[in-house]
């Protein structure tokens, strides 16, 4: 007498349901939307790709924000893996209020904190008339541009790599200093190994979200063209320029680039962090 054969029963029942709802889901909000950004750029043709992304003023708006964003989570990484370390190892007075201000540039809007930024750093704000007199001028610069995504960057590498600093048991360190090894080498050979992923995931982060900063950025930059235009500004103002009839497709195409662009870069930072992983 034959016996049926009984599939093995999933830990969480309603596979399918959940699966079909995700896939619906980011189908309706991702793939839908960012499938007609690409099509509307296909309605250039070549030549007019080509001209609109080699256009001078393009390919300096590129290399700004790129850069700009890159230099921003670098410091962020930096100076936010010494604020997680100091928020998860020491306890001290005012800890609390300054964990609670590190997640302030998430619920301020982008814009506010742009006025904020523009406000201090002026020539005649609070830190920029100091600053002048030095000989140094942040609004309005590019520098203005690295003070802006250095805000609204830094919660995403604290958040990321305070967890992980808790979660260290520190018998190793104290196993390792009893076997002799110094604060620097506890440092290079145990803590930062074991951080590094998520430093890694923080500047992917930080970097990610500067490359599509536009609120807290468009009023310190000051958006001069070769200067201080950052490419979500570019986009805009093609998409104000209703007497060009390519000039919406021109916008599109600009965006595409910068899409394939931050994946390409944002993929290479998951394959290291992968690769990180798996070679421990």
């Amino acid at each position: 007498m034959s016996s049926a054969i009984r599939l093995p029963r999933r830990v969480l029942p309603g596979f399918g349901l959940t699966l079909g709802y995700t896939v619906l889901y980011l189908s309706v909000i991702v793939l839908i939307p960012m499938s007609t950004l690409l099509f509307k750029s296909f309605t250039l043709s070549w030549t007019q790709v080509r001209s609109t992304l080699s256009d001078p003023e393009v390919v300096a708006a590129f290399r700004l924000s790129f850069g700009a964003s890159a230099v921003a989570a670098v410091l962020d990484a930096i100076f936010g893996l010494i604020i997680a370390w100091s928020l998860a190892r020491y306890r001290f007075f005012g800890r609390r209020l300054m964990d609670a201000i590190i997640d302030v540039p998430f619920a301020l809007p982008t814009a506010v904190a742009g006025i904020v930024l523009t406000n201090l750093f002026s020539e005649n704000g609070l830190y920029g008339h100091v600053l002048l007199k030095y000989g140094i001028k942040i609004a309005y610069t590019p520098a203005g541009i690295v003070t802006a995504l250095l805000f609204i960057g830094l919660p995403f590498v604290v958040r990321t790599v305070q967890p992980v600093i808790e979660d260290l048991e520190r018998d190793v360190e104290e196993a390792a200093e009893g076997l002799g090894a110094n604060r620097l080498q506890v440092l290079l050979r145990i803590l930062l190994p074991s951080i590094f992923p998520s430093l890694l995931t923080g500047f992917a982060l930080a970097f990610a979200r500067g490359v599509g900063e536009y609120g807290s950025i468009v009023f310190i930059s000051g958006n001069l063209p070769f200067k201080t235009e950052i490419v979500p500004f570019l986009i805009v103002s093609k998409l104000q320029q209703f007497q060009d009839p390519t000039a919406y497709a021109q916008a599109t195409t600009i965006a595409v680039a910068m899409l394939a662009a931050s994946l390409l870069i944002l993929g290479l930072i998951n394959f290291l962090q992968w690769w990180r992983t798996r070679s421990q």
